[in-house]
C-alpha cells in the first residue's frame, strides 16, 4: 500500500524535521522530497506534516505514520536481503544457564531469527558448569553462563548481586541450620553459599537438591527454604531475604559470553553483537 520509497523520504523529514536537510540525506532535490511527502499523505488519506515558514513538525498521523513506516522499512529490508541471497548463513550451538534463559533470552531469540532467518539456532539449557566443560570440548559455539566477577573470560554482558531468595514471608533460623535448596551438582550458586555460610561459622541442611532452576524455584515457593540467586531474575512472587535473615553476603556475579574460536565467526559476531547492544535489566 505505501511505497518504501515515500516512507524512506518520510522517516528523513520526521528524524530531521527539516525539508532541506532531508533531502541532502538523501541526496535529493527539496522539491522532490516534497513531492514525495504529498503523494505519500495522499496515499495515507492524512495530513502527516505541518509545516509553516519556520518550522516542520509532524501531525498526529505523522507520528503513527513515522512507527508503522519503521516496522515496514526493516520488514522490507529482510524481506529483500533473503530473496537476494546476501541473508547470513550458518549454524550456532549455543548454550545457556537456566536461570539466564528465564529472562529476556527467548524474546531475544525469537527477534534474532526474524532478523535472520538463515542462521540455525541451537540452543542447550543447563547449569554453567556443564555449558563451560562442553565449550572447551568444541560442543558449543557460544555460551552465556555465570562467573565469579573479574574471571577475566570472555565478554561481560553485565553484572549482578547474588542474594538469597524465599517467599516474602520466609524466616531463618538464627542459630539452627539454614534450609538450603541447591542444584544436586556443584554448580556456581551451590558453591556460593556453602562456602559463604561455611566462613559465617553457619550450619547448614539441603532441604531440596534438584538438577535445574525450575526445580530450584518451585522448592523456594514451597516453603521448603531459601536459595542463592541474581538479584534481577528473581520472580515477583518471591523476594530477596532482608539482612535479619541473619544470612551471609553473597557478592557479585558476572553474566558473560564465552566463544568458541573455531566457531563461523560471521553468524557469531552477529549474535554476540546484539546480545551486547540490547538493553540490560538491572
Amino acid at each position: 500500500m505505501f511505497d518504501p520509497t515515500l516512507l524512506r523520504t518520510f522517516l528523513a523529514v520526521a528524524q530531521t524535521l527539516s525539508f532541506t536537510k532531508a533531502a541532502g540525506q538523501l541526496r535529493l532535490s527539496q522539491p522532490t522530497v516534497s513531492q514525495h511527502i504529498r503523494k505519500l499523505e495522499v496515499a495515507a488519506g492524512r495530513a502527516l506534516v505541518h509545516r509553516d515558514t519556520r518550522d516542520v513538525t509532524l501531525t498526529d498521523n505523522g507520528e503513527a505514520m513515522a512507527g508503522f513506516a519503521r516496522t515496514i522499512l526493516a520488514a522490507h529490508d529482510q524481506a529483500d536481503s533473503y530473496f537476494s541471497g546476501s541473508a547470513m548463513r550458518g549454524r550456532i550451538r549455543l548454550g545457556c544457564a537456566d536461570d539466564l534463559a528465564l529472562t529476556q533470552l527467548p524474546k531475544f531469540l525469537r527477534e534474532f531469527r526474524q532478523l535472520h532467518p538463515q542462521i540455525n539456532l541451537e540452543l542447550t539449557v543447563t547449569q554453567s558448569g556443564p555449558l563451560y566443560r562442553n565449550l572447551q570440548s568444541g560442543q558449543f559455539d557460544l555460551i552465556y553462563v555465570k562467573q565469579s566477577p573479574g574471571g577475566g573470560e570472555g565478554t561481560v554482558v553485565r553484572r549482578d548481586h547474588m542474594v538469597w531468595m524465599g517467599t516474602p514471608q520466609a524466616t531463618v533460623p538464627a542459630d539452627g541450620p539454614v534450609p538450603l535448596i541447591a542444584y544436586r551438582n556443584r554448580s556456581f550458586s551451590r558453591a556460593l553459599a556453602m562456602d559463604a555460610l561455611e566462613a559465617a561459622g553457619r550450619t547448614w541442611k539441603i532441604t531440596c537438591s534438584t538438577r535445574e532452576v525450575n526445580g530450584v524455584l518451585a522448592a523456594v515457593r514451597a516453603g521448603i527454604g531459601v536459595a542463592v540467586f541474581p538479584r534481577t531474575l528473581i520472580p515477583d512472587d518471591l523476594a530477596e531475604l532482608s539482612v535479619q535473615a541473619n544470612l551471609p553476603e553473597l557478592g557479585d556475579v558476572e553474566f558473560v559470553l564465552l566463544t568458541n574460536p573455531l566457531a563461523p565467526k560471521e553468524p557469531l559476531d552477529a549474535l554476540v553483537n546484539a546480545i551486547l547492544s540490547r538493553p540490560q535489566k538491572g
